[in-house]
């Protein structure tokens, strides 16, 4: 692979952590053609295949996965001599320029951004690089090195991933206000048997928290196997939700809007809300840049409080204990 160049690597860096032609395409602002192009030019030049694809999801072979580790050295030596180089550049007194890269997951796009903005007003010579991702992304990208810290709830378990909870996060059920159960003090789970529950799509947060407390509950809860609708975004599910379609599962920050106004409201439902904590994440074995660092000390000291200011005004049911 002597011929192959640092324009390919970076391609096949941003194919291989978003494990699509057409988003790593996005990034990079190409076309899709011309990402496949050079994806073919690399397999030419290693010999044999970096990607398998089954069905429309593609992933990474053997091979992709070897070059893929001499990638993330080579890429991240790369950004180690311009940060270098880009600090000879600055001048003694003036406070040199930090980026710092951050991941939020879906749900918390609602709420963050006040914490960082907040953040970045004491901060003034931090540039944001900010991405917003399904978990299952994130943490592709905390391994890949082109995040130093993510905001998740449910951290993974790997080798050399620090994570640190900071703030508190309720997931509850809403409804229309017109719906049946809306007022009803301590509905059983087992009454939501025939609702239909609107939930996230697998690979998020609030997926794993549906999974835990609701769809995972038929043979303990439910007469009948669960009814229910996957999207891909909140938004969508708050829409559903609105227009009568059924019963979502979200943050209780997402709603709280739509709760304030009228459009929504809490369900009483025994074992809800269900108490989840935000996690600061990034690879512990790196240690954390100078910007990075500092957010995550404002995580730390002052995240809960503020998203407190920002909780909904509206008092949330009592969590009841797990059945």
């Amino acid at each position: 692979m002597k011929n192959i160049t640092l324009r390919q690597f970076r391609i096949f860096e941003s194919v291989a952590r978003n494990l699509s032609f057409s988003r790593a395409a996005e990034d990079l602002h190409l076309t899709q053609p011309a990402v496949s192009m050079q994806i073919k030019q690399m397999e030419g030049l290693a010999g044999l295949p970096l990607f398998r694809q089954t069905g429309k999801r593609i992933a990474l072979t053997d091979g992709g996965r070897v070059v893929l580790r001499h990638c993330q050295v080579i890429l991240a030596d790369l950004r180690a001599a311009e940060q270098s180089l880009a600090s000879l550049l600055t001048v003694a007194a003036e406070q040199p320029r930090q980026r710092l890269r951050v991941g939020l997951i879906t749900s918390g796009s609602c709420c963050f951004p006040h914490l960082i903005r907040a953040f970045l007003q004491d901060h003034d010579h931090i540039d944001l690089d900010m991405t917003v991702r399904s978990r299952d992304q994130l943490v592709a990208m905390l391994r890949c090195d082109t995040l130093d810290l993510a905001v998740m709830l449910h951290p993974p378990e790997l080798r050399g991933v620090d994570a640190t909870p900071f703030a508190d996060n309720p997931f509850v059920l809403v409804a229309p206000p017109d719906h049946p159960l809306a007022g009803a003090p301590q509905v059983p789970v087992a009454h939501l048997a025939h609702e239909c529950l609107i939930v996230r799509e697998h690979g998020t947060d609030t997926r794993q928290v549906a999974d835990d407390t609701l769809l995972g509950r038929a043979a303990i809860g439910f007469d009948t196997e669960p009814r229910f609708m996957e999207l891909g975004c909140s938004e969508a599910i708050r829409q559903s939700v609105i227009a009568g379609m059924g019963i979502g599962l979200l943050s209780a920050r997402e709603v709280q809007a739509d709760v304030r106004s009228g459009q929504l409201c809490v369900l009483d439902v025994q074992g809800f809300p269900v108490m989840q904590q935000w996690h600061a994440v990034h690879r512990g074995e790196h240690g954390l840049p100078g910007a990075a660092r500092d957010f995550y000390r404002f995580l730390l000291d002052e995240g809960a409080a503020r998203l407190d200011h920002l909780s909904l005004t509206q008092p949330m049911p009592a969590t009841a204990a797990p059945h």
